[in-house]
């Protein structure tokens, strides 16, 4: 099942646009490809902000600690 599309009006840089016409790429999806991409790359960028200070509890209980179940390793 495809998603609901929305008619959007965009400014475009022109030679990008027209290197992208003359390359007959679909444009619309070449901007919803990006923007998705974008969206994800944010996403992943607040989840790391909100979630430092856990990583870092982490990562010190690691250094202090070692690895949990680190004497059932196998390898």
């Amino acid at each position: 099942m495809s998603a609901a599309r929305k008619a959007a009006s965009l400014s475009l840089d022109a030679s990008l646009l027209s290197e992208a016409q003359q390359l007959k790429l679909d444009i619309s999806r070449a901007a919803e490809d990006g923007l998705a991409r974008a969206i994800e790359a944010e996403k992943e960028r607040l989840w790391r902000i909100e979630n430092a200070e856990a990583m870092r509890a982490a990562n010190d209980y690691v250094e202090k600690h070692g690895l949990p179940l680190a004497r059932f390793r196998q390898f």
